[in-house]
């Protein structure tokens, strides 16, 4: 057992998948690697876009680092701002196949599992705070079906298990100069201000004081 287990942000990001180069929710992760947030500290790792593998590497970093809160990225090319997840479903049905081949069809994630759960970060508490910033921000009701939705819902399955540990998943707009055509995007430095944002806050409602 990790003796600083109540002290760790695990904090996940994607490669890059579909028609794009690049996915900014691993930049940022990367990015974040190893910053304190207060007391915390955060590690990051990138999960590949494919169903089942992507879920099983953010279950073996959780095993291994313990962490007090679990924030996933993933992008969401359309969405103009930033936006805390509130509910994942137990369901893969791709419209696209993954960076692997796969495309699952109205399957269930987990078989006889709970049709849904509800996110385990403070997410309007978060879309407050990005708001105060200036930073587009709104809750979302629906991560899709595709591999985000697959990670937010078999990370809140694992944290059922695990009393006292907060998780959830946060969808983020391109990154400026990420597409060529007139998608919204936003700056690398908001993105860096909202993600700062999210961890912070997360972290502070754990903790039930600022910092």
């Amino acid at each position: 057992m990790n003796k600083n287990r109540d002290k760790i942000i695990l904090l996940s990001g994607f490669e890059a998948f579909g028609a794009f180069s690049s996915n900014p929710s691993a930049l940022l992760a990367e990015k974040f690697d190893g910053l304190a947030i207060g007391p915390y500290r955060v590690r990051s790792c990138i999960l590949p876009v494919v169903f089942g593998e992507a879920s099983r590497i953010l279950e073996e970093w959780i095993n291994q680092l313990h962490p007090a809160v679990v924030v996933c990225l993933g992008q969401a090319a359309g969405r103009s701002g930033i936006t805390p997840e509130r509910i994942a479903v137990n369901l893969d049905d791709a419209d696209i196949p993954d960076n692997a081949g796969n495309q699952p069809v109205e399957k269930a994630i987990v078989p006889g599992g709970p049709a849904a759960y509800w996110s385990g970060l403070p997410v309007s508490k978060i879309v407050s705070a990005l708001a105060a910033l200036d930073i587009p921000a709104s809750v979302s009701m629906s991560a899709g079906t595709y591999v985000c939705n697959h990670v937010f819902y078999s990370l809140m399955y694992k944290l059922a298990g695990m009393p006292g540990v907060r998780g959830g998943f946060v969808h983020i707009p391109l990154m400026e100069g990420q597409s060529p055509d007139d998608k919204p995007a936003l700056s690398l430095h908001q993105l860096e201000q909202a993600v700062r944002c999210v961890l912070k806050t997360s972290a502070q409602e754990l903790e039930g004081a600022g910092f």
